[in-house]
């Protein structure tokens, strides 16, 4: 954003709405009487907001504002929280224990904030099995796991696998 910023006589406007060093309201002036107001007090003219109608701008320290803008917006993306969609892939003959370390995985993503999809992979002569059959196959690594969480996508099958997309509750 500091970038884009016109400062001085970058500034293309004929008027600008001017505040003060110190915040106070100048008025609605030219960007002449701007730029002198400017250079009086021994500092920038720095245009803040480019489409207001008239164009804001600021009586400040190019240097000094350029360092408040990028502390903000290191600020904002500190804050930023990014969510994955993580995967656990299961067959149909996948063991108990197998569904214990899948579960408590799944439960450890939950727990970060991250989104798990679930698939069920269907190979072979499994993917003609019976839905309710594969459903419950399914519903085993849902209830065993420990975190709380909330479906955000339902069931569903396509050609290769069913999958569900779950995540956690607020």
């Amino acid at each position: 954003m500091a970038d884009k910023v016109s400062i001085n006589n970058n500034i293309r406007a004929p008027k600008l709405r001017v505040i003060g060093s110190q915040g106070e309201n100048i008025g609605v002036i030219t960007k002449e009487e701007a730029l002198a107001a400017a250079k009086a007090v021994g500092l920038d003219l720095i245009e803040v907001s480019p489409q207001a109608d008239p164009p804001v701008a600021r009586i400040a320290d190019y240097g000094k504002y350029t360092y408040e803008m990028s502390k903000k917006q290191k600020e904002v993306k500190a804050r930023a929280h990014i969510t994955e969609t993580k995967n656990i892939q299961i067959s149909v003959s996948i063991g108990e224990h197998d569904i214990m370390i899948k579960a408590k995985q799944a439960s450890e993503w939950i727990k970060e904030g991250h989104r798990v999809k679930i698939e069920l992979q269907l190979k072979g002569r499994t993917k003609y099995m019976e839905e309710s059959f594969l459903r419950s196959r399914m519903e085993r690594i849902l209830a065993v796991i420990p975190a709380e969480y909330k479906v955000a996508e339902p069931l569903k099958k396509v050609p290769k696998s069913m999958m569900i997309v779950i995540e956690k509750a607020k």
